[in-house]
This record gives C-alpha cells, sequence and structure tokens, in this order.
C-alpha cells in the first residue's frame, strides 16, 4: 500500500506552521533558528514528495532536496557563529538585547 501524496502534504504543511508561529513567537534566537529549519524541512519534503508523484524516473526533486539540506546546513553554521559572537559580547542570545547594539 502506498502513501498517497496529500499525508506528505499535510505533514509538510504542519511543519511549515510550527515554523512560522516558532519564528515570530519566540525572542530566542536559537529557537528563531529551529523554526527557520522547520520551515526548509517542509519545503524539502515537498519536493521530494512531488518529484515522486509527478516524476516517478527523474530525479530533480531528490537533488533539489539534498541542494536544500547543504543549504540549510550552511545557514545553521553560520547562524550559530553569529550567535556565539553576539553571547560573548552581550552574554545574551535575545532579540531584545540584540536591539540595543543600534543604540
Amino acid at each position: 500500500m502506498e502513501i498517497q501524496l496529500q499525508y506528505y502534504l499535510v505533514v509538510s504543511c504542519f511543519m511549515l506552521a510550527c515554523g512560522i508561529f516558532g519564528f515570530f513567537v519566540r525572542r530566542n534566537t536559537l529557537a528563531m533558528l529551529i523554526a527557520v529549519e522547520l520551515m526548509l524541512n517542509a519545503a524539502d519534503i515537498n519536493f521530494a514528495a512531488f518529484n515522486r508523484y509527478l516524476f516517478n524516473d527523474a530525479l530533480e526533486g531528490h537533488f533539489f532536496t539534498l541542494f536544500g539540506i547543504a543549504i540549510a546546513a550552511a545557514e545553521t553554521a553560520v547562524a550559530v557563529a553569529i550567535m556565539i559572537n553576539l553571547y560573548r559580547n552581550l552574554n545574551s542570545i535575545q532579540t531584545k538585547d540584540i536591539e540595543d547594539m543600534k543604540h
């Protein structure tokens, strides 16, 4: 029995909604980064699912997914480096403390 496309889309939509909610509600930059990662993973699920159901013999969706994972890993490395630098300077990674740096 094969899993239908709608189930993948429901999971992806739920992950995207959780990511959007987490990004706008959280004030910790690490929690915001995790929310962005959830949104990117939702897009990766869509790439793989649509590739499987629309173009079963092609691998473009899988390549897009791997490319998305590579970009997410690079983005995470840069974001964590920025957070470490912020913590060294401010002893906090809260967004309200980062806004204080402007003044």
